[in-house]
């Protein structure tokens, strides 16, 4: 099936996630070290609930736009993105990424959240995009940081992650005109 490219970058493009690309999400969504920093970093999936889940996102567009972080050498999905409970009345949304490990430390993360915030301000015309992140995740820290997120608040030793006890959760904002 033919893609469609959302928005292009130059390491990686913003496309539509097709259900196709369901069986590698249920992978990477069930290895532990990709969902150690995920929300409920102890759950599993099974097949079924992926499918469920790809069916609701795609229902429920106009609260939760998902993407495949596609890598444009090889067109192959990388991860996902999402803006989830997308607000218009309020004008914002969350923001939640993912990659698989393989790609890691390859300036990914940071360009399809670039490209994500071009979507949510220029293109839903958002005026906030918000993220959480525990604060052992320091890759997701500077990734959100490198696209001029702000730290804004803290819940102390909120969330318990396997291997690193109990975490906080930061949150960060982005403001479309900084």
């Amino acid at each position: 099936m033919i893609r469609q490219i959302v928005l292009r970058g130059k390491k990686v493009s913003l496309g539509i996630l097709l259900k196709e690309d369901i069986p590698k999400v249920w992978l990477w969504y069930n290895d532990r070290d990709i969902r150690r920093f995920l929300s409920s970093p102890d759950a599993l999936f099974y097949f079924e609930d992926e499918m469920e889940w790809y069916e609701r996102v795609r229902r429920e567009k106009e609260r939760h736009r998902v993407f495949g972080i596609l890598e444009n050498r090889s067109d192959g999905l990388v991860g996902i993105l999402g803006l989830h409970g997308i607000d218009f009345k309020n004008g914002y949304a969350e923001l939640g990424y993912f990659l698989a490990k393989e790609f890691w430390g390859k300036g990914y993360a940071t360009e399809a959240v670039s490209l994500a915030l071009t979507y949510a301000f220029e293109w839903i015309n958002l005026r906030k995009v918000i993220a959480r992140v525990y604060a052992p995740n320091k890759a997701s820290i500077r990734v959100l940081e490198k696209n001029g997120f702000i730290l804004v608040g803290r819940l102390r030793e909120h969330v318990y992650v396997p291997g690193h006890g109990f975490v906080d959760v930061l949150f960060y904002e982005r403001f479309r005109n900084i």
